[in-house]
């Protein structure tokens, strides 16, 4: 076990149901596996399992609708893009989905482990480790909606509350949610993964 100053280091990896063992602090794309990606987020529940329903909506059926939200925006959005935006959140099946305030108590320490965990998942999947600038803005935005979305229609906040914390948007006001069971959403993520992966 690594020495520190003060003894021992905690562990900091974990053994996927892959067998791959993962580093938190220095992940490996060759230590990635979209099955264990799948499997995590879409036993994942967003919204810190506050919603309605029979079933909690995880990560996963949450960044199938960014995806899809994305797209919406820019109709030509580029295959690599589109993937990009559907594994936006693909760090948690490991480090997990923390709500927004509690990452900002935290601060940039989670963060950190976070952008280098999407940077390996980027690499993994033949994304470069940085999207562009325009990219990002994208899928935040997709998100963002998202989030608005899921905020009025699962979470029980009022459409005041949401407008002011995720703002308005026309886009996705036709779309309907309901949550999948975990198996069902770890389908539908890996099949939508090997549209755009190919």
């Amino acid at each position: 076990m690594p020495q520190g100053r003060s003894g021992p280091q905690p562990r900091a990896w974990q053994v996927m149901l892959s067998g791959r063992t993962l580093d938190l602090l220095h992940p490996s794309p060759l230590d990635i596996e979209i099955e264990d990606i799948a499997h995590g987020l879409s036993r994942l529940a967003r919204w810190n399992g506050q919603t309605s329903g029979d079933q909690a909506w995880s990560v996963a059926q949450h960044s199938l609708l960014v995806e899809r939200l994305a797209v919406r925006l820019k109709e030509d959005l580029e295959v690599r893009w589109r993937l990009a935006a559907l594994l936006h959140d693909a760090p948690e099946f490991v480090i997990g989905d923390l709500i927004s305030p509690f990452k900002a108590v935290i601060g940039t320490e989670y963060r950190q482990v976070e952008d280098r965990l999407l940077a390996a998942i980027h690499l993994r999947f033949g994304l470069p480790a940085t999207l562009p600038d325009r990219v990002v803005k994208l899928i935040k935005r997709s998100d963002r909606i998202s989030a608005g979305l899921e905020a009025v229609q699962l979470a029980g906040f009022s459409q005041n509350r949401a407008r002011g914390l995720f703002g308005q948007s026309r886009v996705g006001r036709d779309i309907v949610l309901r949550p999948w069971s975990p198996d069902e959403a770890r389908h539908r993520f890996l099949e939508r993964f090997g549209q755009l992966a190919g």
